[in-house]
């Protein structure tokens, strides 16, 4: 406000200056003009025209100076009044702030003074209420601290009183004890562990009863797929003669004949294993090839392939196929020779050609490292010789006892046992129902139905477990027979041990009085634990518990 009051007064001063500038100017035109008229006649009206033009100017000028100025002092005059309004309306806004704050602040203030004072409130009645139940829970306390003592010395007094009832117990048990001690003539301890051991002997019995119920009743379902699956699996899968039964090698003549073999980009070694159906292995063994394959006929068919390759020298897949087929042909001729040859040996005649060159395919099968076309005409004979003695038809014997195990041949090809399979081959091609029998029964997949099949399985046994038809040392073979009877004479109520059958039995015979029959039971399958912890055999051992009970007396 003092600078805009500062530029009015000074506006206004000037306007004061331009004034008496211009009365001074007029003032000094008059004195001019009255000395020119007095020196100068017509000049001083030339010279009064031209000053008064110029006073004209000036004062035009004057007043337009002037009219500026006082715009600019109408406009600075607005602009105070602006201010002064804008002050004002500030100065009001400022009020109204002001007192809007002190409101809310009024409020704010009042809001929390009603909030502490309603806390406080609830804080009281709650300190009220906790010195309530404080009160309560002393009462209830102090009820129940009487009551427990009320309870205590009740308890005190029955404790007493059971005390005494104690003693007096005490004193008839012991009164009867040694009465009870005095009519049986035995002292406490012993009555008791008389009790003890037959309640042992009781359950032991009972056990072994249950036991022997739980093994009969499963028995009859799981014994014949145990043995199918067993067999399957053994036929399939030659365990621990693999290596030896599922690889043939082939000797060369140099390392050099291996690159020959493989050929450019492998051509020669793809096409020898596509036409043969066999892996060809060429490692760094030296001077070797090794021919791996389950199917024996399809190792051998490769092996004759490959030598006659190496000594004909000309290598290629066309060359391949063409030795390959004269490999095959030369294999069928083997089998058929073989096939006859048995036959022959064995005097079989009338055979279907399937069933013959299945029995020629045994040529190249083996068992536990024991060739079952050997195997085969073993158990032919053997059956004859034992067929011959009962008086029975011999030659139907050794043709059950031959083809027994032509399901061997094809095992590996189709589902199920080797026995069965070979009673499904026999049958269909015509042989007679009891030659039929003797080879599906052999391994008791099927029911016996005549003498001839138990033969056959006697036969079969004997073939395979007498000592040395499956590589097995004579001392190793003795050394197992009398571990068996060792293991088996070691049981309590054991009489005697007997290993038969090759050891793949071992009879046991006990004392009556001392085992039953259902402890029996219970002993066969201790005996068969043991055996299983201590021994290592092929296949599997028989356990059979024999108890006898013998009344003799004499007539005098």
């Amino acid at each position: 406000m003092s600078d805009i009051t500062d530029f009015l007064l000074t506006t206004a001063a000037c306007c004061m200056g331009a004034a008496s500038a211009y009365g001074f100017a007029r003032s000094k035109y008059q004195a001019l003009v009255t000395e020119e008229v007095k020196l100068r006649g017509g000049e001083i009206e030339k010279a009064r025209a031209e000053e008064r033009a110029k006073l004209d100017e000036a004062g035009q000028a004057a007043q337009r100076s002037l009219e500026e100025v006082r715009k600019e002092a109408v406009e600075l005059r607005r602009q105070a009044e602006d201010a002064r309004r804008d002050v004002e309306n500030v100065r009001k806004e400022a009020t109204i702030e002001a007192r809007e704050a002190i409101h809310t602040a009024r409020e704010e203030a009042r809001r929390v003074v009603l909030e502490a004072e309603w806390s406080i409130q609830q804080r009281e009645e709650r300190a009220a209420r906790a010195e309530q139940s404080t009160v309560d829970k002393d009462a209830l306390v102090a009820s129940r601290e009487a009551e427990l003592r009320a309870r205590e010395e009740s308890f005190r007094a029955r404790e007493a009183a059971h005390e005494a009832l104690r003693g007096e117990a005490a004193k008839l048990v012991d009164e009867q004890r040694a009465r009870l001690e005095a009519i049986a003539g035995l002292s406490g301890e012993t009555a008791r562990k008389q009790i003890l051991e037959r309640a042992l002997d009781e359950t032991r019995k009972d056990l072994a009863r249950e036991t022997r119920e739980i093994e009969e009743s499963a028995r009859a379902e799981a014994e014949k797929r145990a043995k199918r699956i067993i067999g399957i699996a053994i036929q399939r899968y030659a365990g621990e003669h693999v290596q030896d039964r599922a690889v043939t090698t082939v000797h060369l003549a140099s390392d050099d004949m291996k690159g020959r073999i493989i050929g450019r980009e492998g051509r020669n070694i793809r096409a020898l294993q596509e036409a043969c159906g066999v892996d060809f292995i060429v490692d760094d063994t030296p001077e070797t090839i090794v021919i791996s394959g389950f199917d024996p006929l399809r190792r051998e068919v490769a092996r004759i392939s490959v030598e006659r390759l190496i000594q004909d020298g000309r290598i290629h897949p066309s060359r391949i196929e063409e030795v390959v087929g004269q490999a095959q042909s030369e294999v069928e001729r083997g089998v058929a020779d073989a096939a006859e040859q048995a036959l022959l040996e064995l005097g079989v005649t009338r055979v279907h050609p399937e069933i013959s060159r299945l029995v020629g395919k045994l040529r190249y099968r083996y068992s536990y490292a024991q060739n079952v076309l050997k195997h085969s005409i073993e158990t032919g004979y053997l059956a004859g010789l034992m067929a011959s003695e009962l008086g029975l038809n011999e030659k139907q014997a050794r043709r059950a006892g031959l083809l027994h195990d032509i399901g061997k041949a094809v095992s590996h090809e189709q589902e199920g046992g080797h026995a069965v399979i070979g009673g499904q081959i026999a049958r269909k091609y015509g042989e007679d129902p009891i030659v039929v029998n003797g080879i599906a029964c052999h391994h008791d997949d099927e029911p016996t139905t005549s003498v001839i099949g138990h033969l056959v399985t006697a036969a079969d046994a004997l073939s395979g477990g007498r000592p040395g038809a499956r590589r097995e040392m004579l001392e190793g073979y003795v050394s197992r027979l009398q571990d068996l009877e060792r293991i088996s004479t070691k049981f309590a109520g054991v009489e005697r041990a007997f290993a038969i059958q090759a050891g793949r039995e071992v009879r046991v015979m006990v004392e009556p009085g001392e085992v039953s029959d259902a402890e029996a039971a219970l002993l066969a399958r201790e005996i068969s634990r043991r055996i299983e912890e201590e021994l290592s055999y092929p296949g599997q051992i028989r356990v059979t518990v024999v108890r006898e009970t013998r009344a003799v007396d004499y007539a005098k």
